[in-house]
């Protein structure tokens, strides 16, 4: 299995490679030169463990690393999760349920990825005896469990960007009161799309990138978007088979790689009737999804911060695949879209994807009447998914982050806090980090100073 760079001018590489590299070289992100069938799999999956699925689903990418190898990778990675099912199916009614992503160490869905990403990195670096300086960008949870993942890892230093006071008190807390070493939490003055756009930079300037061994972290990484293919096809595997292809995963999204996943898994063989596009306040991919047209605008703070985005890096990914893997296309959009802030697609195909919106209001709304119907507490941008829903369908919402995260918001609407023990500890702890304005050059020289 080789993987490929959406852009078209960087060397194949085998799954390990494109880990380590993260963005490729040309500046486009990796995909599979192919999409495996995994039809003839799926009956074999149904009565699998979480970690029993997840390895026979990376044994299928990863020939080049041994199968013993690859089942202690991926058992560690799901050993710190406090439910046994790892991702918890829970039916609020016949046509409703929702899939709890928030039950690993951070409370939030990056911590499938992450810490299987952690994991993968610690097992590579050992085997050739190297090192890395990880970077990425965070609008709140990627940050909180990257660093998480990576706690402590022989051989890795973590650098990530978050903007000031663009995200919640207690995800900021997760970045910075953990104490470890190896870890650099960077508070810029500027938004998230600031941080990913120097994150973007620092990635393109090639020969930093390699005297500075850098590696992604974002949804940008391969493994990333391949480690939550699974939680969909978990949850699928559940219902009986002439339920699933009747199902809608509805997605609360910001930079489009958790639905990319599930969107991935379908092209793989998992039939289902599609996916929902959940965005906040910060509707650009709405707006795609219902014209066409793809335009930048102003970034906007909302109840749920982890959706205030604008540039979403994953969708070049669906880009590629909508434009039939023309390579030369792809570059031309992104090129476009990156001097115009806007590109208009002539045809555009939205697969089975359609897309709903929720500004504060409505998220406010939405957490009252959830609680109220089915006394059960959603996260803000869980809250987002609940929005024109098809009652002709199975919906699987997917809980993105665990109430706890959000502790004022919910107890103005419902009277109610949520808890989690995890962030209780976490208030007692100082706060260690560094602020820089979201300026290229001063990122560098702080990676200079404090990297491996």
């Amino acid at each position: 299995m080789k993987f490929v760079s959406t852009r078209g001018n960087s060397s194949p590489l085998c799954f390990s490679e494109a880990v380590m590299e993260g963005l490729a070289p040309d500046g486009g992100l990796y995909v599979p030169e192919e999409f495996p069938n995994l039809k003839n799999y799926f009956d074999s999956w149904e009565k699998l463990s979480y970690s029993e699925l997840c390895f026979e689903f990376f044994k299928v990418f990863t020939p080049e690393i041994p199968e013993e190898n690859l089942k202690e990778i991926v058992f560690k990675s799901y050993k710190t999760f406090d439910k046994e099912s790892v991702a918890e199916l829970k039916k609020l009614s016949d046509k409703l349920y929702v899939l709890e992503l928030f039950h690993g160490p951070t409370l939030a869905f990056k911590d499938f990825a992450l810490q299987l990403l952690g994991n993968l990195y610690e097992y590579l670096l050992a085997k050739e005896n190297a090192s890395i300086n990880v970077l990425g960008a965070t609008s709140g949870d990627t940050g909180s469990a990257a660093i998480n993942g990576l706690l402590g890892k022989k051989g890795v230093n973590i650098f990530i960007l978050y903007p000031d006071k663009r995200v919640s008190p207690l995800q900021e807390r997760q970045m910075t009161c953990t104490g470890a070493d190896n870890v650099f939490p960077i508070a810029i003055t500027g938004t998230f799309d600031d941080a990913q756009a120097i994150v973007k930079e620092l990635f393109g300037d090639l020969s930093f990138k390699k005297e500075f061994k850098l590696s992604a972290v974002n949804s940008i990484n391969l493994a990333r978007i391949l480690a939550q293919c699974v939680y969909y096809i978990y949850a699928w595997l559940q219902f009986p088979k002439d339920k699933r292809a009747n199902i809608e995963f509805v997605v609360p999204t910001g930079n489009f790689g958790n639905v990319l996943a599930g969107w991935m898994a379908y092209k793989m063989g998992m039939e289902v009737a599609g996916f929902k596009v959940a965005t906040n306040r910060n509707d650009i991919l709405f707006k795609l999804f219902n014209s066409g047209v793809y335009e930048l605008g102003e970034v906007s703070s909302s109840h749920a911060p982890s959706m205030d985005i604008q540039v979403s890096s994953n969708f070049e990914r669906f880009i590629y695949y909508l434009e039939n893997k023309d390579t030369n296309k792809v570059c031309e959009i992104m090129s476009s879209f990156a001097k115009n802030k806007k590109y208009v697609f002539e045809k555009f195909v939205k697969s089975n994807f359609r897309a709903s919106r929720m500004d504060d209001s409505e998220i406010e709304k939405t957490i009252e009447s959830v609680f109220e119907k089915y006394n059960y507490i959603v996260d803000p941008h869980t809250a987002c998914a609940f929005a024109d829903l098809d009652d002709k369908k199975i919906n699987v919402v997917l809980s993105t982050a665990h109430a706890a995260k959000f502790p004022d918001l919910i107890e103005s609407l419902l009277k109610e806090i949520p808890v989690a023990e995890s962030l209780e500890v976490l208030k007692q702890k100082e706060i260690k980090r560094v602020m820089l304005p979201a300026n290229l050059a001063d990122v560098k020289e702080y990676i200079i100073t404090n990297g491996i």
